[in-house]
């Protein structure tokens, strides 16, 4: 079991048999989160049930659809169910203590003929649909399931929540450590540090670090204030071809784009 805390607030993230959830199951919630917000900002109804196909999910991801990787997916979905976190909240007089799931349920859909995978349906627990039902959630860069060092992807998290539409956000290496939950020692995260701003993988955000300051800044004008002058009222063929899901039709795309455009 993991336990943090902070200002007299403590996280007990604990694990049930088959381990915690990794990072990289972080990759699944990711990818139920982004279908969500994308229907949900298209003015679709979304359901905190969740059905979808295991290719699609490997392809956004940028998994290889191998007998490998659906068997990861599989062990990913099981950790996500098992992993709960116990949190305290301190109010006054009052505290309450609170344990919730990540996941509060997964089923696979197999062919009978050669097992292979054809749907997943997920259930998400409370605490995490509604985080999308208020907007709590930031959308990422696809190039983020690129990145394959676990630190990495927790830095470019941080960078996308903290530095917002500022230009830049600069932390000290201990308080970085912190948010980063490693146990490693100062000099370890240090050099590792140094490592990724030699690298300088990050999507959207260059890193680097004097005097034990970590700084993040943008590689370009957040995304969210490059909204277009003024937008087309024909969608065209190969705009529908460029955005269309698996079994869309023509007529469904282009539907959905109208009334993404309007809601704009």
């Amino acid at each position: 079991m993991l336990i943090y805390e902070y200002n007299g607030n403590t996280m007990k993230i604990k694990p049930s048999y088959t381990g915690l959830a990794t990072i990289y199951d972080k990759d699944i919630l990711m990818y139920l989160t982004s279908s969500l917000m994308n229907a949900k900002n298209s003015g679709e109804e979304i359901a905190q049930r969740i059905r979808f196909t295991a290719y699609d999910y490997m392809v956004s991801t940028n998994r290889k659809s191998d007998g490998k990787t659906y068997i990861q997916l599989k062990d990913g979905l099981d950790r996500l169910s098992g992993t709960r976190i116990e949190t305290n909240i301190k109010t006054g007089d009052k505290e309450i203590i609170e344990e919730f799931g990540l996941i509060d349920s997964w089923k696979i859909i197999k062919e009978s003929k050669d097992g292979k995978m054809i749907a997943i349906e997920v259930k998400l627990s409370d605490w995490f649909y509604n985080s999308i039902l208020s907007n709590a959630v930031l959308s990422i860069d696809k190039d983020y399931f690129r990145l394959r060092k676990p630190t990495e992807r927790r830095l470019y998290e941080l960078a996308r929540k903290h530095c917002g539409n500022q230009v830049a956000w600069k932390i000290k290496l201990e308080n970085l450590k912190t948010k980063l939950g490693v146990i490693s020692e100062l000099r370890t995260l240090r050099f590792n540090i140094n490592k990724i701003v030699e690298l300088n993988n990050l999507p959207e955000y260059n890193i680097s670090i004097e005097d034990d300051i970590v700084m993040f800044s943008r590689k370009e004008p957040p995304k969210e204030s490059k909204a277009p002058k003024k937008l087309q009222v024909h969608i065209s063929k190969k705009e529908i071809e460029k955005v269309a899901r698996p079994g869309e039709s023509y007529e469904q795309v282009a539907d959905r784009l109208r009334k993404l455009r309007e809601n704009l």
